[in-house]
Parts: C-alpha cells; structure tokens; sequence
C-alpha cells in the first residue's frame, strides 16, 4: 500500500487513529450526558436531548475540540472528568510496532491531533507515546482544526512538510478530505478506531483494520 521511499513525513492522527475511540466516546456518550443530567436536575434522556444538538452543532469547528468551551457551556470541568476515567485509555494494537518501524526507516514522525492541550497531555502522560515523535502539533495552536485546509498550510508554518512526500494516517474522513484538498498525496484511513464497535466500510480511502497492513510494508524498505 504504501512505497516508503516516496514518503519523508509520516504524519498521524491521535484519537481512532493511535489510540482506542472508545474512551471518547464513552466519555462524550455516556459519562458527559450523565454528569449533565446531575448537575441541571435532567433525566439522562433529557439531557441527552439538550447536548445531541449543541454537539452536532460544533462538529468540524475547533470549540467542539475545545475541553475550556465546553466547561464553561455545561458548566462542567471537563479536564478533571477526563482524568476520573484515564484507566479507559488506551494504545490501539500494533501501534508501537509501526512508530518503531516508521523511525526505524528514518522518516519524520510528527502527531496531529485536535485535541486539546489539557486532553493530549492526559493521553501522552498515560500511554508514553509522546517519546516516539519529532514533534507534536495540536490544531488548537494554529487556531484552525484540522477539517479546515488552513490547518495544513498553517502546518507548514512550523513543521515544513513536501505534500507529494507525506502519509498522512487519520480515522477522520472529514480530516482526509481537507489533507486531500491541501494536496497531501498519502491518505490512509483507520476502519477499526473503537474496539467496543464493528470495523467501519470505507471506500472513499486507502483504509486499514489495524497498523499491521503498513507495518509488513513499513519494515521491508
């Protein structure tokens, strides 16, 4: 799938991508609604009626990436509830292998990720991956997400990068599509990015189950 002497940048996504969906969504699905409910005196049905819209409202938008936006609209702190269920964190399989392998091969390994500040520094303090990258760039510094074609050349700004010479791995196919529009020429997509939820179907992308489909690849090079 992938010509590795035709890459000079590797870059990945962190949420569905490197690490299991599951935790967002259980945190965002479940825990974030019942919370709700508790603070503002709301069945969970009720709650889960008021915060369906105002999150589908957000979707593609920074605010929905952002932890502080959200404290202060549902008057919860977001980041502590995070930490209560850090256990749920979690590395999905055959991650560590490929980042070995993709250092190995010599190219640079950057993270791109929406998350916030106070989310990525939980995920990288729980799972160590952090050691593995050149650099670690959250779209909440260059102001736009990365939904946003401006993210990529904002990108640039301060990790130049070869479009026509970078891998760009994400679960997002929102993310996918705007790389794709910036101009980076590898894009593979991740259909298993939960591990509580079926594979997805993906035909719009170069898609893999887990990082084994390009680490057998990754290591012949």
């Amino acid at each position: 799938m992938i010509e590795w002497q035709n890459i000079s940048s590797v870059f990945l996504d962190m949420d569905g991508t490197l690490l299991d969906l599951n935790f967002d969504n259980h945190f965002w699905l479940e825990f974030v609604p019942r919370r709700y409910a508790e603070r503002h005196g709301l069945s969970l049905e009720e709650a889960n009626a008021r915060l369906a819209p105002r999150f589908k409202a957000t979707e593609g938008r920074l605010e929905w990436y952002c932890l502080d936006y959200w404290s202060e609209q549902l008057q919860l702190d977001i980041a502590d509830m995070k930490a209560e269920i850090a256990g749920l964190i979690a590395v999905l399989p055959h991650v560590t292998e490929f980042l070995d392998g993709v250092r190995a091969l010599g190219k640079r390994l950057v993270l791109v990720t929406n998350a916030h500040p106070k989310s990525l520094g939980l995920k990288m303090e729980r799972t160590r991956l952090h050691a593995f990258f050149d650099h670690i760039v959250s779209s909440h510094s260059l102001g736009h997400p990365k939904e946003d074609p401006v993210f990529w050349d904002k990108l640039g700004g301060i990790e130049p990068f070869d479009p026509a010479r970078t891998l760009l791995v994400d679960d997002s196919l929102p993310v996918l599509r705007s790389a794709r529009r910036f101009g980076i020429a590898h894009l593979v997509a991740i259909r298993k990015n939960d591990s509580r939820r079926p594979p997805r179907e993906i035909d719009e992308f170069p898609a893999i189950h887990d990082f084994r489909e390009l680490l057998a690849t990754g290591t012949a090079q």
